[in-house]
């Protein structure tokens, strides 16, 4: 059970801690909620294993559940979003890690099976890898599982398959599902962190140029808000009928992936879905045009298609792979079709992951106070917990709002 972390670099720890240090100064929510947990405990005696991108940000969420007396084992949601500075950093304070950048498909599962296997009485998932493989491969393990936590609408989606199919051994809290979550991480975060990513790695510029986002969640909403506010014209592509007619209202064109194949000088997938950008619109596609994913699974754009019809494969710049075809278009591919604003990037703005990670913190609080009274399933964060979060923030914020007269409480709480 208590294996030794398996990481690479550890040399780097100290430009890890500065990466730390910098994001604690800028998250003044879970700052708050580490001197509570410092003073309170209220983790103490769980093993707390946690399945997330291990940067800067999940560093100092890390940190406030080992002060609140936790023994925390981390691992790699994505084997392109870890820092390896970072995580020497958090095993030089006594967090166990298995995780190192660019890990291969096979070492990054045997890191899920590592962390697993230090017996967790509480998880924190991204994207459901780690609660599937507790169920798949150490059932006998989930006895002692108190409950978790799920960051994503992936790993959220897989949960109520596993719910529905009467699979799921322990509550799981779809954090992905809170206010102070979806409106803001899926929104803000996401669209500014995918357009830094994609920035970032070109070095190239958006403005009067064809953004087409492909999926218009949360999540794509933000993706094509920053883009409009970049210069670009945006067409959004979509399966929902209700979806389709916001993004229409919201400014945006409409239409079939493959109408516009042809048009768009970036693609962005956003769905969650597997081959969303398949081989006719990859051939349908200009010269040059720039394909990002911001879905959490490097599954949205077929790489196979993509490989089938290039006839050389290159990397042009770091985290950019040039897929030139036969007639010579070139197809550049950002972070091997991982999450780009982690692949290729630093992640979502630190003051949003405050939010997301503070929600984390308190939802883990109370599973370890309460989660053995829940029975398997998937459970919303409970609302207060989700308005103490949102509380906390304007408070650091020193923003004032208003309050309800009793008169008013009274009649909103009336039929007549």
């Amino acid at each position: 059970m208590n294996e030794a972390s398996k990481i690479r670099c550890p040399e780097l720890a100290p430009q890890g801690e500065k990466k730390i240090a910098w994001a604690r100064e800028h998250m003044p929510v879970l700052k708050g909620i580490f001197q509570d947990f410092s003073r309170q405990k209220p983790l103490a005696g769980k093993r707390i294993t946690m399945c997330l991108h291990l940067e800067a940000k999940t560093a100092f969420l890390a940190e406030t559940v080992q002060a609140g007396g936790a023994e925390v084992t981390v691992t790699a949601s994505n084997p392109l979003s870890t820092q390896d500075d970072v995580v020497a950093a958090l095993v030089q304070k006594g967090i166990r890690a298995f995780a190192w950048r660019g890990a291969t498909p096979e070492e990054y599962f045997q890191h899920l099976r590592l962390a697993v296997a230090q017996g967790p009485h509480l998880v924190v998932d991204d994207g459901a890898d780690l609660v599937a493989l507790l169920h798949k491969e150490r059932a006998d393990l989930l006895p002692q599982v108190i409950g978790g936590s799920e960051e994503t609408t992936t790993g959220v989606a897989r949960l109520r398959v596993m719910e529905r199919e009467g699979i799921l051994k322990f509550p799981m809290v779809a954090v992905n599902d809170a206010r102070c979550k979806f409106l803001f991480d899926n929104r803000y975060g996401t669209g500014q962190s995918v357009w830094d990513g994609i920035m970032r790695s070109t070095n190239l510029i958006v403005a009067g140029k064809t953004a087409v986002v492909i999926g218009y969640g949360w999540c794509g909403r933000g993706v094509a808000l920053r883009a409009r506010g970049l210069g670009a014209r945006v067409i959004v592509c979509e399966v929902d009928p209700i979806r389709a007619n916001e993004a229409l209202m919201d400014g945006q064109a409409v239409m079939p992936l493959i109408e516009a194949a042809p048009l768009g000088d970036f693609f962005i997938t956003v769905t969650g879905n597997t081959n969303v950008i398949r081989r006719e619109h990859l051939e349908r596609m200009r010269d040059g045009a720039i394909l990002a994913n911001a879905g959490h699974f490097d599954v949205e754009i077929s790489k196979p298609d993509l490989e089938k019809i290039a006839v050389s494969i290159q990397e042009v710049r770091a985290g950019v792979q040039e897929y030139r075809l036969a007639d010579g278009r070139r197809l550049y591919l950002l972070g091997e079709g991982r999450l780009v604003n982690l692949a290729n990037g630093d992640g979502h703005p630190t003051e949003i992951m405050d939010l997301s990670f503070a929600l984390q913190a308190l939802t883990l609080a109370y599973l370890a106070q309460r989660g053995r009274e829940l029975k398997p399933g998937l459970y919303p964060v409970p609302a207060d917990i989700d308005i103490a979060v949102a509380r906390r923030r304007l408070e650091a914020l020193k923003v004032q709002i208003d309050a309800l007269t009793p008169e008013q409480e009274a009649y909103l709480h009336t039929w007549q």
